[in-house]
Parts: C-alpha cells; structure tokens; sequence
C-alpha cells in the first residue's frame, strides 16, 4: 500500500496589509501559494467603487512538504508573522478546503460571495444618501445585483424605489 506523498496546504499570519508581499517571498522561496480574494464594493466620498479585498485578512495559504521543504524558513519571511500551529507543529488545512474555494472562483479568479438580503419583507429602513436622502421606507425585496426594492411614503401613497444596497440602512 503506497501512500503518495504532497504537499499539504498550511496557513499562514501575515503581518496587516502583508499578504502580497509575504506572497511573493514565499513564491520566491519555492512555496506555492493561494491568497483567495473577493471584489468588495466600498463607499468613499459619495461615490461607490469595487475592490479587491483579501476573503481572510491577514491569512494565506501555504502548501508544504514538511518531509522535504525547509518549512521554518516561512518563520522570517518578510511579511509573514508566524504560521499557524498546534504546539511546535504547523497545522494542517482539512483536506478539500482550498480546492473548494478554488471552485468558488471566477474567471478572474476572484471568490463568487452569495448576497444575501440583508432585510426582511416589511422591515423599516432609512435611505442613507441620494435623492430619498433620510426618508423611511419598507424593505420588498432584492431586485437585481445588490440593488433592493423599497417601499417609500411619497405624496400620500407607497411608491416602490430600487436603490443601490449600500444607500440603505435599518432604521
């Protein structure tokens, strides 16, 4: 019976906003890496962008064979912090878990995160910015990506708005 002897994944604690360049003295010292990442969508001065953001900040991770690689050298690699251990022994990642973020991935190579609503049918929320700045509404539904339907009190009667979810908040 022969086992086949690989690399398993471990992982890594970056020092903050240390994940591309402790990935990149990894990959220089013959390490293969894996840093999932995330499009991020952020407000910023009344205006919305998208950005790329780490799925596990200050994480990353490391395959390594502990028979072969001189795996304590990740010890000081610039930007790394410390691998993550059980006693003096780093631990290893469950089997499956970096191969199924990998399937996660798009095109881009990007993780495809799942919205979920972030509110209920009926519940009340305020408009944080725009057009309906501050007014009161009722929560409908999701409409198309990240945008929502809302129920607003307008000249007497409930009108319905979609408005980007990032202008909205619960009330």
């Amino acid at each position: 019976m022969t086992t086949e002897l690989r690399p398993r994944w471990f992982v890594a604690h970056t020092h903050p906003h240390a994940e591309g360049k402790a990935s990149a003295h990894l990959n220089r010292q013959g390490f293969e890496i894996y840093f999932p990442r995330y499009l991020k969508r952020r407000r910023h001065a009344r205006r919305i962008e998208t950005v790329t953001a780490p799925l596990f900040p200050r994480y990353l991770f490391v395959a390594i064979d502990l028979n072969v690689q001189r795996w304590r050298s990740i010890y000081s690699t610039v930007g790394v912090s410390r691998l993550v251990c059980n006693g003096d022994d780093p631990t290893p990642v469950p089997c499956g878990v970096v191969e199924e973020l990998r399937n996660r991935e798009d095109a881009n190579g990007f993780i495809k995160l799942e919205r979920r609503a972030l509110f209920r049918a009926g519940d009340k929320i305020r408009v944080l910015d725009g057009a309906f700045s501050s007014c009161l509404g009722l929560f409908e539904g999701m409409a198309e990506r990240e945008r929502i339907a809302i129920l607003l009190d307008l000249l007497g009667r409930k009108v319905r708005v979609v408005l980007d979810a990032d202008l909205v908040a619960a009330a």
